[in-house]
């Protein structure tokens, strides 16, 4: 049996709603239609790409590797057909970035200007994630690039032959507190006194709950710390330590208003400053043309769009 374009289309449809009924409207056909169609994807490639017995459906393995070779066939098709219609199809063809929540405002934006400075205009899309849902949109194709913190402790597991990265700047993760009325701290880290220190945290499972768990753990001096309050939201944290109600580390690219204004204040040595990386992560399973050319320029000129802050 041949393998149809309309159904990988259809299996794009279906990763991406993870509902048949709405996948089914997205492309126009009644949901028995499409439930066969994805049947016939399923026995020309030979896998099972679809668990349909949980709600929200997810894809097996299989799938979501097959997911990657979809997306590419289809965009390369696209591609080719705009070319032969006299079509320019790089001018016209978007980059996709998911970035993290931090990053996506305090970072992309200069970052973005600058590398258009060196390379040229870029017609781009960001979507801002946390880091777990921005690695699994670039696992499964559904985004291009991915701009996340990378630490050497607390590191992605991503395979770097598939998912290579290049270094596009460099932050720390700074631990602050409100200030008193006379402009001091509130609480200290490096005090001898036995004071208990309220967390302001990052949520179990975020990036950068994890760097801080590996710094604390590592470190000799045991501080009375007591877990107030979580949130995966950098954001978040900056906002109630703003209020006094706590410790929280935060990354400076975050803060640094609030730093030269006062209103936070680093309430710890160079210890406990936690340094991080800011990389751009591909994936080299996903062929677009687009990504291939940013790639190899950056290659040679990553330092040249490489911003500190």
């Amino acid at each position: 049996m041949n393998l149809e374009v309309k159904w990988l289309e259809d299996f794009l449809a279906l990763a991406a709603t993870r509902n048949f009924s709405h996948a089914a409207a997205r492309r126009f056909v009644t949901q028995p239609a499409f439930s066969r169609r994805i049947q016939s994807l399923e026995r020309v490639v030979g896998v099972t790409l679809v668990e349909r017995g949980k709600s929200p459906l997810e894809l097996t393995p299989d799938g979501q590797l097959f997911l990657i070779t979809a997306r590419n066939v289809v965009e390369q098709l696209s591609d080719a057909l705009q070319n032969l219609r006299g079509l320019d199809a790089t001018s016209i063809q978007l980059l996709e970035f998911a970035v993290a929540h931090s990053l996506a405002f305090n970072f992309f934006p200069q970052w973005l200007k600058r590398l258009q400075a060196v390379i040229g205009e870029i017609n781009s899309r960001m979507t801002a994630m946390n880091v777990g849902e921005a690695t699994h949109a670039l696992r499964e194709g559904r985004c291009d690039l991915m701009l996340a913190y990378h630490d050497p402790l607390g590191s992605l597991q991503l395979d770097n032959q598939h998912f290579p990265s290049l270094r596009m700047g460099a932050t720390e993760m700074l631990p602050v507190c409100a200030t008193d009325e006379q402009g001091q701290p509130l609480y200290f880290l490096d005090t001898s006194a036995e004071q208990e220190i309220p967390l302001l945290t990052y949520t179990q499972g975020a990036f950068l709950e994890r760097s801080l768990q590996i710094l604390l753990r590592q470190k000799p001096v045991s501080l009375r710390l007591r877990t107030t309050y979580e949130t995966a939201m950098a954001e978040g944290l900056k906002g109630m330590a703003l209020e006094g109600q706590g410790v929280a580390w935060i990354p400076k690219l975050s803060i640094e208003r609030e730093l030269e204004e006062n209103k936070l204040v680093v309430c710890g040595g160079e210890r406990w400053v936690i340094p991080l990386e800011i990389r751009l992560y591909r994936c080299t399973l996903v062929h677009k043309p687009s990504v291939e050319r940013l790639w190899q320029r950056l290659v040679s000129d990553a330092a040249q769009v490489e911003v500190k802050v």
